[in-house]
C-alpha cells in the first residue's frame, strides 16, 4: 500500500508557486527564488555577486541568503582567501534541502527517480513492458512509490516536494508504431494521468509532456543551463522536443511546445515515402525493428539504454537516416524560431549521442541554410534517465524557481495578483 500523506507529510520548505505579488511576503519569496535560480545556474555565489547581479543591496542580499540557509536550502562553501580584506564565503545550493519524484511513462518502460535538490540520483526503479497500460502503471508506481520515498531519513521525507509525471501526450494514436493493441492503447483516452496518481500517492503530482520534461531535466541539471535558447530533440522509443526561449522553459499554450515528432520530413531524392513524420525517421523504435527483422535481439535498447549490444550496419543505417531527418527538422525550426543552439539527447549510449550530433552537424551543413543564423548542435548531458530527471524536476520548478520560469501557471479561476516592481531582475517592496 502506498504511504499515507501523514507518515510523509508535505515540505514547509518550498514557497508557494504564486510567488510574484505585490505585497511584502510576495516580494520576499520572489527574491528568493531569484537567488535560488542564481546559485543554480552558477554553482556558487557569495552575496556581493548575488547583490551585483540582482541589484539588490548587500544587507537585503545578506539577510536573504541568510534565511535560505538557515531553511536548509543553501550552504555554506569554504572561504575564498587572497584577497583584500575579509575573505569572501560563497554559498551553493544544499542537495539535502529539497526532493522530488520523477515517473516516466514510456512506450517499452516506467522509471522512477528520487532526486536532490541539484538533480542528483538517489534512488531508482525500472520495469520494462511490451507497451503501456493504465492498470501496468498502477501497478509499477504501488510498487516503487513508497520504498524510494522511504529511502531517505525520516526527517527528510517531509521535504520530498512532490511526484512530477513525464508522459507521451495522446499514446492511444501510436498502437501500431509499438506493436500494441489498439483496444490496449484506447484506455488511456478515459485514464486521467494526474488525477489517478494523486489516488495513491502522498506527495502532490506534476504532469508534463515526456518530452519538455527532459528538456527541463537538460536546462535545470544539465550543461546546457549556461545557454539562454535552445531547441531541444529527445530520442527515446520515439522522438520528441522541448524549447527553451530568453532563459525560460516554453511549454506553450497547451504544453504541446517543439512537438517536432509530428513535423514533416522530407525524404532524400528517391526516399519512400518522400514525406513523412520525423517519429517515423528518427525514433529508436524504427531501428528495433530492423534488427528484429534480422533476426537479432534488440532488447537491450530497452534492458540497458546506456549500453546496446553492437548492432553494426544495421546501427550505422540507423544513424544515417535519423542525422538527416533531424538536421531537416533543426534547419525547418531555425527558420521560425532563432534560437543559439540545437541540443540532442536520447535514451542511447553517450558515445552514440556523440556520434550522432557529429552526422547531425555534417548533415545540416550540406543543406540550403541561406539566410538563416547559425546554430551550435551539441549532445545532451543527462541521457537516457531526462524524462524521469526532468519529471522529478516539476515539482522544483514549481516550489523553488521564479515566476518566469514557471512550466506551470495559475489554474484557471485562481486569484492573479499585481506585478511586482522589479530592479535589475530583483523585486522592490510596494
Amino acid at each position: 500500500m502506498p504511504a499515507s500523506a501523514d507518515e510523509y507529510p508535505p515540505s514547509p520548505t518550498p514557497s508557494p508557486a504564486n510567488a510574484g505579488g505585490a505585497d511584502q511576503a510576495g516580494v520576499r519569496l520572489y527574491n528568493e527564488r531569484l537567488i535560488l535560480s542564481l546559485t543554480r545556474r552558477f554553482g556558487q555565489l557569495s552575496k556581493i555577486e548575488v547583490a551585483r547581479l540582482t541589484g539588490l543591496s548587500v544587507q537585503s542580499t545578506s539577510t536573504i541568503m541568510n534565511r535560505l540557509q538557515a531553511d536548509g536550502l543553501l550552504k555554506r562553501e569554504a572561504p575564498l582567501r587572497g584577497r583584500v580584506g575579509q575573505p569572501t564565503v560563497p554559498a551553493s545550493l544544499d542537495p539535502e534541502g529539497a526532493f522530488s519524484i520523477g515517473l516516466k511513462i514510456g512506450r517499452r518502460s516506467c522509471d522512477m527517480v528520487l532526486i536532490d535538490f541539484c538533480g542528483g540520483v538517489r534512488r531508482r526503479a525500472h520495469r520494462a513492458h511490451p507497451y503501456p497500460t493504465p492498470d501496468r502503471l498502477l501497478d509499477f508506481v504501488a510498487d516503487e512509490l513508497k520504498p524510494l520515498i522511504g529511502s531517505l531519513p525520516a526527517a527528510k521525507r517531509r521535504r520530498v516536494a512532490g511526484l512530477g509525471v513525464a508522459a507521451p501526450f495522446q499514446l492511444w494514436n501510436w498502437s501500431a508504431e509499438i506493436g500494441a493493441p489498439a483496444d490496449k492503447m484506447d484506455a488511456w483516452r478515459s485514464f486521467q494521468i494526474e488525477e489517478e496518481l494523486a489516488r495513491v500517492s502522498p506527495v502532490g503530482v506534476t504532469l508534463c509532456n515526456d518530452a519538455t520534461s527532459a528538456c527541463a531535466a537538460e536546462f535545470f541539471f544539465g550543461e546546457a543551463r549556461q545557454r539562454r535558447d535552445f531547441l531541444y530533440f529527445f530520442l527515446g522509443a520515439f522522438v520528441g522536443g522541448g524549447l527553451v526561449l530568453d532563459g525560460a522553459l516554453y511549454p506553450g499554450r497547451t504544453g504541446n511546445a517543439a512537438a517536432v515528432g509530428s513535423m514533416p520530413i522530407a525524404a532524400p531524392q528517391g526516399g519512400d515515402p518522400p514525406i513523412s513524420q520525423l517519429i517515423a525517421r528518427a525514433s529508436i523504435y524504427q531501428l528495433e525493428r530492423r534488427v528484429a527483422a534480422a533476426g537479432l535481439d534488440p532488447s537491450s535498447l530497452w534492458r540497458t539504454p546506456e549500453a546496446w549490444d553492437d548492432f553494426g550496419p544495421l546501427l550505422d543505417a540507423w544513424i544515417d537516416e535519423a542525422a538527416y531527418a533531424l538536421a531537416y527538422a533543426a534547419v525547418a525550426a531555425m527558420s521560425v524560431i532563432d534560437v543559439e543552439a540545437i541540443v540532442i539527447d536520447g535514451a542511447m549510449p553517450f558515445d552514440l549521442r556523440e556520434r550522432l550530433c557529429l552526422r547531425v552537424a555534417a548533415q545540416a551543413e550540406a543543406l540550403d541554410r541561406r539566410g538563416l543564423s547559425d546554430a551550435t548542435i551539441v549532445a545532451g548531458s543527462i541521457g537516457a534517465d531526462a524524462r524521469a530527471i526532468g519529471g522529478a524536476a516539476l515539482p522544483l520548478i514549481k516550489a523553488f524557481a521564479r515566476d518566469r520560469e514557471l512550466v506551470f501557471k495559475d489554474a484557471p479561476g485562481e486569484s492573479k495578483r499585481a506585478p511586482p516592481t522589479r530592479r535589475n531582475g530583483a523585486v522592490a517592496a510596494p
